[in-house]
């Protein structure tokens, strides 16, 4: 069966449906490990209580997670070739479940923190892992319509974390924002150990041992600067993690252009396909990202929602992304990235076009239009971007790819929060010295943000049209060229 073997060509099944185990397994994990991401945000103020601690202290629980899923990404990829992609996968899912154990069993803090970063430590690598995993066993005309599947947790869990863990705080206990894992995790693994195929490790050459400390603490410092910059970018705190991250992203370039096998393959970027699409991805995600970031914040500061009927409202955008995910991938099996992506985008600057104009005074109604069109904007153009960036890139690569893809987007994603909050807190400060009322200049300001995200949404409209198909792997000049400068 075509399921049975690794090689540097693709590992391509003859169908779907023999697929359909392998990425029930898949989805589990990914969808567990994306769903606490955004779970503990809700169970902050509580933790506070509970623990008699500050809330600086406490949101090291959040930090501590994003920066430890920053430090292991860039080995995702190394860690997969060399002792294969499924032994990796179901390790990574292990230790995040027994992670997700002891958080559940702390009695303080600090323990929690600590046990947060192990979590971090394992949910890490599987995102960037299940998706190079998925692609290789994707039948290639169907690619996009499987990669659109494992889509699906990657923007429903943002999206229901919210709520899932709103109700558990409101009628339980925090605890049981970790305890949910372990059932989850245990059935992740046992199907897993089940239905994925063994596929053979790839032949790598030695760790690259000054690729692996620079790249953890270069994305790792970097996202904790850029976090750090929607409370202050002029902070000591903030400067020097931004410094000393540039430094050590500056060295771990300049090493791995020196390796004849890096750690993370750059020379990637020397595709143009493969560049553009990266770009775009970017602009998109700063995009998704911070309209995703803005809206759980507007109907809890402005309308006064409570974090569980703030999650409950944004529902149409999570069953919008849920229906055009796999649409999305469907037509970009037909027709390419250009043009779903361009129509996803187009539905993500109406949707912040209509938020930017919403006041506290606006009922819920008003937000199921630009939340239903959020939705179906980042199903149509995220799994196809990233399904266009892999497809461009040479083929033996590919694990090396979408950890080099993970990486950046954690670092995109703190952008966006750091620097939407920014925005929205120097906006507050003009509007409030203009003599408004808070609750109105808190909705201008808002409104203000929406309209920034407007302009980065068109920018990534504009640059999605630069986008094409990428040459096929066997015969284009493109990726033959990328795969020698690699090999010399």
């Amino acid at each position: 069966m075509a399921l049975e073997n690794e090689h540097a060509a693709p590992v391509q099944a003859v169908t779907i449906k023999e697929i359909i185990a392998p990425l029930l397994a898949i989805i589990v994990g990914m969808f567990m490990v994306i769903l606490d991401g955004t779970a503990m945000n809700v169970a902050l103020p509580g933790l506070v209580k509970d623990f008699d601690s500050k809330i600086s202290v406490v949101q090291w629980a959040v930090t501590g997670y994003a920066l430890a899923q920053a430090a292991v990404i860039p080995l995702a990829g190394w860690l997969s070739d060399r002792f294969g992609a499924k032994r990796v996968f179901l390790f990574s899912v292990l230790m995040f479940t027994i992670g997700s154990g002891l958080c559940a069993l702390a009695s303080g803090i600090h323990e929690l923190v600590t046990f947060r970063i192990i979590q971090g430590l394992g949910g890490g690598m599987v995102a960037p892992i299940a998706m190079a995993f998925v692609y290789r066993l994707s039948p290639r005309e169907k690619v996009g319509s499987v990669m659109g599947m494992i889509g699906i947790p990657m923007l429903l869990a943002p999206a229901l974390g919210p709520v899932l863990s709103g109700w558990l705080v409101e009628y339980a206990s925090w605890h049981w924002i970790f305890l949910i894992n372990l059932p989850v995790g245990i059935i992740a693994l046992l199907v897993g150990l089940r239905t994925l195929p063994n596929l053979a490790r790839q032949s790598v050459p030695a760790l690259d041992v000054l690729g692996m400390i620079l790249a953890p603490l270069a994305f790792a410092a970097l996202v904790y600067g850029v976090s750090e910059g929607g409370t202050s970018w002029t902070s000591a705190q903030t400067l020097t993690s931004l410094i000393v991250g540039g430094i050590l992203l500056i060295l771990f370039v300049g090493v791995e252009l020196r390796r004849r096998q890096p750690l993370l393959e750059l020379r990637v970027f020397l595709s143009s396909d493969f560049s553009r699409g990266i770009i775009v991805q970017w602009v998109t995600q700063i995009a998704l990202f911070g309209t995703m970031f803005l809206i759980p914040l507007f109907l809890q500061q402005g309308k006064g929602f409570s974090p569980f009927e703030s999650g409950l409202s944004i529902l149409p955008q999570a069953a919008a992304a849920a229906v055009f995910m796999p649409i999305g991938g469907r037509l970009f099996d037909r027709l390419g990235a250009r043009p779903v992506v361009a129509t996803g985008l187009i539905f993500v600057t109406s949707a912040a076009y209509f938020l930017s104009g919403i006041s506290a005074s606006d009922g819920s109604r008003a937000l199921i239009l630009p939340l239903a069109l959020l939705g179906a904007g980042m199903g149509l153009s995220m799994m196809p971007l990233n399904t266009h960036i892999i497809q461009a890139a040479p083929e033996q690569i590919v694990s090396r790819v979408t950890s080099l893809t993970n990486a950046f987007q954690q670092v995109m994603m703190s952008f966006a929060v750091a620097g939407l909050s920014t925005i929205l807190s120097g906006r507050m400060e003009v509007h409030l010295k203009d003599g408004v009322q808070p609750l109105q200049a808190l909705a201008s300001s808002f409104g203000d943000t929406f309209t920034v995200l407007i302009g980065i949404a068109l920018v990534g409209l504009v640059l999605s049209f630069t986008l094409r198909r990428p040459k096929k792997k066997d015969g284009g000049a493109g990726h033959l060229k990328v795969a020698a400068v690699a090999e010399n």
